[in-house]
């Protein structure tokens, strides 16, 4: 798979978020001059979808990282709400529960990758069993390496059956996250998603950067990418995730199966 993306991160590059800005548009003036962009790439996204679907010869993995209020949720909501729902599969990962935490930490993710034809998104993922004990030294800087090798020897296994994996940081500042979560204290229809964990986990956002860029130093390869996009403008997040995805579907020259059935012997 060769993908071409300003944002891609290469293999054995060091990465330093700091380094990379948060507010690019892509050369758009105004939201409204990139919304048709992002319905031409919704379009290429539901038919490339189709046959993906049919083919049933790989599956495709999202990864979508970042920092609380970046816009997950959202992200999925606007690229994805023109697909078949039948061929896609979103799995939150929260903090695990006493009966998954009994088990290795990748065994919740390794339980909801996608089969063949399908799509599956992960909101947050395998990496929060990383980060957050990382930043909050629940594991040692020897543990966080092991389970960061152990994550690159399952995404590379998932690889070399079939999967293909993308994954997507999403790059905000701090500052738009204080005007983001103001806007939540602010907005009575918004007010739902104020959750103290995410006021808590602030005061870590130093820590957080720190650990994602040795993460996606030590976790991004060619079968299993990591693409850090600006995202401090939502309305160009949503166009470049889409057109990497339709990139990468489209790159994989899949075609309809033959039937099996001769259509030509049918008579009604």
């Amino acid at each position: 798979m060769k993908l071409k993306s300003p944002y891609l991160i290469k293999p054995d590059t060091r990465v330093r978020l700091s380094h990379l800005g948060t507010d690019d548009d892509g050369g758009y003036k105004t939201k409204e001059e990139a919304a048709p962009v992002l319905v031409k790439h919704r379009a290429r996204l539901d038919a490339l979808q189709d046959v993906f679907y049919a083919s049933q010869q790989h599956a495709l993995l999202l990864v979508i990282q970042g920092m609380d209020t970046a816009g997950k949720d959202g992200t999925i909501r606007h690229i994805f709400s023109g697909i078949n729902p039948q061929g896609c599969d979103v799995t939150s990962f929260k903090v695990p529960t006493t009966f998954e935490a009994r088990h290795d930490f990748l065994w919740r993710a390794h339980n909801a990758v996608p089969p063949r034809g399908m799509i599956g998104i992960f909101n947050r993922s395998h990496y929060e069993d990383v980060l957050s004990p990382r930043v909050h030294k629940a594991i040692t800087g020897k543990e966080a390496r092991q389970r960061l090798d152990d994550i690159n020897q399952f995404e590379g296994m998932l690889a070399d059956n079939g999967v293909l994996i993308l994954k997507f940081f999403l790059h905000i500042s701090q500052a738009e996250q204080t005007a983001r979560l103001r806007s939540r204290i602010d907005t009575p229809d918004k007010q739902w998603k104020l959750s103290a964990a995410d006021f808590k986990e602030r005061k870590f956002w130093h820590e957080y950067q720190g650990a994602y860029d040795d993460l996606i130093s030590a976790t991004s390869h060619k079968h299993a990418p990591w693409f850090v996009i600006p995202s401090d403008h939502k309305w160009y997040r949503n166009v470049a995730i889409s057109q990497i995805i339709a990139d990468a579907l489209d790159s994989l020259k899949l075609s309809y199966p033959t039937p099996e059935l001769d259509p030509k012997t049918i008579k009604l």
